[in-house]
């Protein structure tokens, strides 16, 4: 892996995190422990997981509570929880994934279906990632957009004054030094031309940007809307 992945495994029975610790490090993942509910949220502070493999019952704070309480929190929410329980009840299922668990696994589980979710979540994290990068990118585009025409709008001014100015003083002016100001009125016709059509071409970016706006749906929908398919598929 490019980027060492980190896993915490949260579970308070010692022979499965020895189990996870042994076979996720072997595989290259970095490792942290928690056997407790309450130390979990300590650990996610100070270890900054990317996964958490998150046992149900446990003594502190259950495991949908965990999940509850770092989903709602933006500076975690993002973290992939995969849900490992011996309870294999559809009700506990569905309300574990409105907790925000992205996965759900029954115990006895196989390691081969947790190195899936592992994965699963791994390409998930990438696709939102790719998402959300998209859309900094286009409000980037559309402030760059809004920014140009109110700039333009405002040279477009300084030169309209300053063809006023000049036409002002070849009035003043004989023949012959008005011809050789005029070489300076034709390049400021030229300029303002350009800085027209560039305008025109801002302003239908914008229109554009506009009417994708109004049938976007914003990234934390779709990303919710993407929880809600994967959710289906695993019940």
């Amino acid at each position: 892996m490019d980027a060492q992945v980190k896993i915490l495994i949260a579970d308070d029975e010692s022979v499965i995190i020895d189990f996870f610790d042994v076979m996720l490090t072997k595989l290259g993942f970095k490792v942290e422990r928690s056997e407790n509910g309450l130390d979990v949220l300590d650990k996610v502070k100070n270890f900054q997981p990317d996964i958490i493999l998150l046992d149900n019952i446990m003594p502190g704070m259950i495991g949908r509570e965990i999940a509850k309480t770092l989903k709602s929190d933006p500076a975690y929410r993002n973290i992939s929880i995969i849900m490992i329980s011996a309870l294999d009840d559809v009700k506990e299922k569905v309300a574990s994934f409105e907790a925000g668990v992205d996965h759900y696994i029954t115990k006895p589980f196989n390691f081969t279906e947790v190195l899936a979710r592992i994965n699963a979540s791994l390409r998930n994290r990438v696709l939102f990632n790719q998402i959300q990068v998209r859309e900094t990118r286009l409000a980037l585009a559309e402030e760059l957009n809004r920014d140009l025409k109110e700039n333009l709008s405002l040279f477009t001014g300084s030169i309209n004054e300053l063809d006023k100015t000049i036409s002002g003083i070849c009035k003043n002016l004989d023949g012959n030094l008005c011809k050789e100001i005029k070489p300076i009125s034709d390049k400021i016709a030229s300029v303002s031309k350009h800085i027209s059509a560039l305008e025109s071409r801002i302003e239908k970016t914008i229109n554009e940007l506009d009417n994708m706006k109004k049938d976007e749906i914003g990234f934390p929908a779709l990303e919710n809307q993407i929880r809600k398919m994967l959710h289906q598929e695993q019940q």
